[in-house]
């Protein structure tokens, strides 16, 4: 039986209070609940405070280079799609310098999760803006405020109908859980962008603002409805919609490669014979 012991990693290094606790407490507690065991599991993720995250468990992981969480991640299932393969990394590693491979992960619709820890900052490199930090958030970089738009991660996956897209939060924990559970059970690309309050850098989207803010999608919201969810992936200010936005099932990335119609790339024999018309040709 497997238990969150199980996944124990080592001694956490993030600030007393941050946001990513509750999302490490709630991964480990959704991979239980699905009774995979670590060597099942791989973790890929790239530079930043969030990118930590594979370091606090025990399972397989890769730790890359920022914004490469995804050309990674798309390698591995390729190569083994046995491997439950989870993308882990912020706002900055994932829509910043990652924002191209984010696009098209969604495109190719590859089967793997991706957990983003969006507290709307870099964290790591010491509180400058990120591509989701509100307009006039004034750090010690922009202090006149940022002058840029704020990145919609939610619309814009919607847009190019992705699989899988959901917004979650580290001050529920429970309801986080459930959100990477169905995420990780989703055959084809799945987003769960994860609202996580920075306390040393972020002093303005606080667990207080949250709290006052955050409501959870009711029961009766339609998920395969596309135009809805785009609407409610519009609202943010007072109100703050957390859930299932939209779920749509289409073929995967794997399951149109040829390549991998005799199974995992891994588990097939090497045949040099197959290639030697083709080094023929070029001698």
């Amino acid at each position: 039986m497997v238990t969150i012991d199980d996944y124990q990693g080592q001694v956490t290094a993030w600030c007393p209070g941050c946001g990513d606790f509750g999302i490490l407490q709630a991964l480990k507690k959704a991979l239980v609940n699905l009774k995979l065991e670590p060597h099942r599991v791989l973790i890929v993720s790239g530079i930043g405070q969030a990118s930590k995250l594979p370091h606090y468990m025990r399972c397989n992981t890769f730790n890359g280079l920022h914004g490469r969480i995804l050309p990674v991640a798309t390698g591995a299932k390729v190569a083994n799609q046995e491997l439950v393969v989870i993308g882990v990394g912020g706002d900055g590693d994932n829509y910043g310098e990652g924002g191209n491979h984010f696009l098209h992960a969604i495109r190719r619709n590859i089967d793997i999760t991706l957990l983003v820890h969006n507290n709307k900052v870099y964290g790591l490199t010491k509180g400058q803006a990120s591509p989701t930090s509100d307009l006039g958030f004034v750090t010690r970089v922009q202090p006149q405020g940022v002058i840029s738009s704020s990145f919609n991660p939610l619309s814009l996956a919607i847009s190019q109908d992705a699989g899988f897209v959901s917004r979650g939060w580290s001050g529920d924990i429970d309801h986080l859980s459930w959100l990477i559970k169905e995420a990780v059970q989703h055959k084809g690309f799945s987003l769960v962008d994860i609202l996580q309050p920075c306390v040393t850098f972020n002093k303005k989207n606080t667990y207080r603002w949250y709290k006052e803010r955050v409501y959870k999608l009711a029961e009766e919201y339609d998920p395969t409805d596309r135009l809805a969810a785009f609407e409610r992936a519009q609202e943010w200010g007072d109100r703050i919609p957390i859930g299932i936005f939209y779920r749509k099932q289409r073929p995967t990335f794997e399951d149109q490669l040829a390549a991998l119609k005799k199974g995992p790339l891994w588990r097939q024999k090497l045949d040099p014979s197959q290639i030697k018309p083709l080094l023929e040709t070029l001698s």
